[in-house]
C-alpha cells in the first residue's frame, strides 16, 4: 500500500498506490518470478458472506483498492505470478496499531464502549502469525492471477468486540446510531467501517494453499493479549 493514511484524495491515493505496483511489476515481467500485493476485504460487497470468486464493490468503502488489484493482476498475463492478498480489517495480535485498538482507545476516553444499531454487523479477522503464513505461501506458491483472503474468521459480530473490550475495561456498552458515531468515533470514515457488514470466506484460499489458520481468535485476543493492558502498564 502506496498511498499512506490520508484519506482527503482518494484520487491521488489510487494514482500512487498503482504506480508503486506497477514499478515494482515491471521489471518482473516474463521473469515467472512472484509479485504479492496487500488489498482488504472491506473492498467486497456488504451484507452478505463473500467469497474470492466475488467481485470487489466499485462504489464501497474500499473502493480505493481496486486500482491496484488490478494494477497487480494484470502482470499475469505478462509472465509475473501475482497474487493479491485481501486482508481482514482487524489483524490482530501483539503491538496492532490498527482498527481494533483505535476502538480500544475511544473506549477509554469516552467511558463507554460502543457499537453501531444493534451491533450484529460481521467483521472478518485474523491473527498476524496465520497472515504470515499466508504471504509466504503466496510467495512460494499461488499460481498467477490469484485473488486471496486473509480470513481465519469469517465475521465476529461488532457487539461482541465491544462487549469484551467493555468486561475488560469495566465499562457499559452503548449502542449508537450512525448520526451518533459519525461523532463518536474518530471520524465518519471510522464511524462507516465499525458499522460496516462485511463477513468473507477464505475456503478457497485455504484450499489452494494448504493454509490452515491456527492462532487465536481476535475475541480470545482482546481477552488474554495486550489489547487492554495500559499504555503506562505495557512500558513499565
Amino acid at each position: 500500500m502506496a498511498y499512506g493514511g490520508d484519506f482527503s484524495d482518494l484520487d491521488d491515493m489510487m494514482r500512487r498506490d498503482r504506480t508503486a505496483i506497477e514499478t515494482l511489476g515491471r521489471p518482473l515481467e516474463h521473469s515467472g518470478k512472484p509479485l504479492v500485493v496487500t488489498s482488504g476485504t472491506l473492498v467486497m460487497p456488504a451484507g452478505r458472506e463473500t467469497t474470492e470468486k466475488d467481485e470487489p464493490d466499485a462504489a464501497g468503502i474500499a473502493a480505493f483498492r481496486i486500482a491496484g488489484e488490478r494494477a497487480c493482476l494484470s502482470f499475469a498475463t505478462r509472465g509475473v505470478r501475482t497474487s493479491v492478498v485481501r486482508l481482514a480489517p482487524t489483524v490482530h495480535g501483539p503491538e496492532d496499531h490498527g482498527f481494533i485498538p483505535m476502538l480500544i482507545a475511544t473506549a477509554r476516553k469516552t467511558g463507554v464502549s460502543a457499537y453501531i444499531g444493534d451491533g450484529a454487523n460481521r467483521w472478518p479477522a485474523v491473527h498476524r502469525l496465520d497472515a504470515a503464513v499466508l504471504f509466504r505461501l503466496a510467495v512460494e506458491k499461488a499460481p498467477a492471477g490469484s485473488v486471496l483472503h486473509g480470513v481465519a474468521e469469517s465475521g465476529v459480530t461488532l457487539k461482541s468486540i465491544a462487549e469484551t473490550i467493555a468486561r475488560g475495561l469495566d465499562l457499559p456498552t452503548v449502542s449508537l446510531t450512525p448520526d451518533e458515531a459519525a461523532t463518536h468515533f474518530v471520524s465518519p470514515f471510522m464511524a462507516t467501517a465499525y458499522g460496516f457488514d462485511g463477513p468473507v470466506s477464505s475456503s478457497c484460499t485455504q484450499e489452494l494453499l494448504g493454509w490452515s489458520p491456527s492462532y487465536p481468535t481476535l475475541l480470545e485476543d482482546l481477552e488474554h493479549g495486550d489489547y487492554l493492558v495500559t499504555p503506562a502498564a505495557r512500558t513499565a
